[in-house]
């Protein structure tokens, strides 16, 4: 006589492998979120650091992340400065005694939770609110 399962083992054992399943999904997609974030921070302390490098050797702030990328010798790798890197955008804006630089998910809630803005003082600030704002709007909380 030959052994097999029955109908019954098979559903149960489909029903543990989808509750694993509703269980282990939700924890791997906040860890992303996670690291995207801090991906975000880093990258902002590394666009906040260049910024005050190039400033010491030039008369203004660098007006954008392009500036930052294409110095020789470069400042932040090419990848940083087009504008996008692990699921967020980041903005540079330069003035004689400021700038300002942000990083917003590029995908809202999927890529990101948090916009993140760092200026001058090197102290890097963020919002929960929807990465709705113009990279020009530094109304973020922190």
């Amino acid at each position: 006589m030959k052994k097999s399962f029955t109908l019954v083992e098979i559903m149960i054992v489909v029903a543990i492998i989808a509750l694993l399943a509703a269980i282990a999904i939700p924890s791997f997609l906040r860890a992303r979120l996670n690291a995207n974030e801090s991906a975000a921070i880093s990258a902002l302390h590394t666009i906040s650091a260049a910024a005050q490098s190039y400033r010491s050797v030039n008369p203004t702030y660098p007006g954008t992340l392009a500036s930052l990328a294409c110095a020789n010798p470069a400042y932040i790798d090419n990848v940083l400065g087009s504008g996008a890197k692990q699921g967020y955008s980041f903005y540079l804006e330069g003035y004689t005694f400021t700038f300002s630089a942000t990083a917003r998910p590029i995908t809202y809630q999927r890529t990101g939770v948090r916009s993140f803005y760092v200026d001058e003082s090197g102290i890097i600030r963020y919002t929960t609110a929807s990465a709705s704002a113009t990279s020009t709007d530094p109304v973020l909380e922190q």
